[in-house]
């Protein structure tokens, strides 16, 4: 333990003027995590992670709750919660103070709930003066963005259309100042009516949520209902993920002499040495540490082992497929060459059966393997494309992006998306976008996001900011959501200003 490097992370903390009180404590908590190891690592994994090939995304080797949870809502408003003396609600009065009073124990990665549940569906039963809910949800969503700091607690709403649902976005779209919750519809088009998605996508418009997610094919990931939690991570409710970290293809790509040195020889080491950091880390977590111990969500059944999963991230295929096709000679790029595309997909097929190849002893809900990720990416990431988008900049035509997405979104079990501002013409006709993610989805096309170009509330990887707070944050002055510190660093590395704007005209 280095305690000089130790006091001077702390001391930055505490200097810094640009942090509220809440976001200090969470950051100083987070510190010892990354000077202390309760498990070994092997020399080739401490290399690739020093080089910045594999990543632990921040967790530290000393985890002590789950990353991602998804607690059973539907069972609180059955049963109640024992723990926190919580009777099942019998109004729309108490349904919405049951909530706001559970989210306040749900532990994650960022310390806030990741997943608030599908929404609609808790309050619909509770509707009865029609009037008197639309004040009672708006009061709701002022309070999640005013407690909940954090844009990755996410909001689930559909695929059926309720008056709860309805509300909500219509609500939302009023509050378009809010950058909390984040929020996803479950979008089937057989099921949700066209009118209703229509009026996701002019609030999508708005404030950048609700996002799309293709409810047919995730609907068929798990034996168990699943609930998108975080950025748009697809994951089984009443578990969650264990952890996620990340394999950065880009610079594993820099090691390579060519494609085939990479898929044959470095990707399979690579994929094996994080696999097995990713088991001992759950190992830690599962066996040593108190929380499938005595946790109350454990211990009442708001989640159970068996249904987390272990989260296997990736991050710069784009940036990959470029270095090794101009080290092959060869002049197409990611997403504008057949070829540059097959080699991608020769990677993620190898990637694939070496991660799916290492059994886990838990990951129960995964056929004890791992589930890949198409991580959105961190603060620090310079030219690293999220997952397996495009690079800004480098976008394709609308239809061909679209297309594109499609025939990659389907290798990714617990997550992935692409985004798709658009310009004022998208509010004179929002039937066009729905169109546009009905033809995308039946590509086989995961997750859809959306923003208006004129827009204060923008989706930076997977979670929301506001650009009047990054622009408040970059000139020093404290703001409320947390996420705009990595936001105002994906700003500044990733171009996220620069994004192909799409025009309907």
């Amino acid at each position: 333990m280095n305690i000089t490097d130790m006091k001077k992370e702390v001391k930055a903390v505490i200097d810094n003027c640009a942090l509220t009180h809440e976001q200090a404590m969470m950051n100083l908590s987070s510190i010892p995590l990354n000077y202390v190891e309760f498990f070994d690592t092997t020399p080739r994994f401490r290399e690739l992670r020093e080089a910045g090939v594999l990543c632990t995304m921040s967790e530290g080797n000393g985890t002590y709750a789950p990353r991602y949870v998804l607690p059973d809502y539907e069972k609180l408003m059955r049963e109640g919660c024992r723990f926190l003396r919580l009777d099942p609600p019998t109004n729309l009065w108490e349904a919405v103070t049951v909530l706001e009073i559970f989210y306040q124990h749900i532990p994650s990665v960022t310390h806030f709930p990741v997943y608030l549940g599908p929404v609609d569906k808790l309050l619909e039963p509770f509707i009865e003066d029609e009037e008197e809910a639309r004040k009672l949800i708006r009061h709701f969503l002022i309070f999640l963005d005013r407690t909940i700091s954090d844009s990755y607690c996410h909001m689930n709403l559909g695929p059926e259309e309720t008056r709860a649902g309805r509300m909500i976005v219509e609500i939302q779209k009023e509050l378009w100042e809010n950058a909390i919750p984040s929020m996803t519809l479950l979008y089937d088009p057989d099921i949700t009516p066209d009118d209703f998605a229509r009026t996701c996508v002019e609030c999508a418009l708005a404030c950048a949520k609700p996002s799309f997610a293709n409810h047919k094919e995730y609907s068929k990931l798990y034996t168990t209902p699943y609930g998108i939690a975080s950025c748009y991570n697809a994951l089984p409710i009443g578990g969650g993920a264990f952890t996620l970290s990340r394999i950065v293809l880009s610079r594993l790509a820099e090691r390579a002499k060519d494609s085939e040195h990479l898929i044959h020889d470095l990707l399979p080491i690579a994929v094996k040495e994080l696999c097995d950091y990713i088991e001992k880390k759950i190992t830690f977590l599962v066996e040593e540490t108190h929380f499938f111990k005595s946790n109350f969500l454990v211990q009442e059944g708001f989640v159970s082992l068996e249904k987390f999963t272990g989260m296997f991230g990736l991050v710069g295929m784009n940036e990959c497929v470029n270095i090794l096709m101009a080290k092959e000679g060869k002049s197409g790029t990611y997403g504008h060459s057949e070829e540059a595309d097959a080699m991608a997909k020769r990677i993620l097929d190898k990637l694939t059966a070496c991660m799916e190849s290492y059994e886990s002893r838990f990951c129960d809900c995964t056929g004890h393997h791992f589930s890949l990720h198409a991580q959105v990416g961190i603060a620090d990431d310079y030219s690293i494309s999220p997952g397996v988008r495009i690079a800004i900049g480098d976008e394709l035509p609308l239809h061909e992006h679209l297309l594109h997405c499609s025939q990659f979104h389907p290798y990714f079990k617990s997550g992935v998306g692409d985004i798709f501002p658009f310009d004022e013409t998208a509010k004179r006709n929002p039937d066009a976008i729905v169109d546009l993610i009905k033809g995308g989805f039946a590509q086989g096309m995961r997750y859809f996001s959306t923003y208006g170009s004129d827009a204060d509330v923008i989706r930076i990887t997977g979670y929301l900011v506001k650009k009047s707070d990054l622009a408040k944050l970059d000139a020093g002055i404290a703001v409320q959501q947390a996420n705009a510190t990595w936001g105002l660093g994906e700003v500044r590395n990733s171009r996220i200003l620069e994004r192909k704007v799409r025009s309907l005209e």
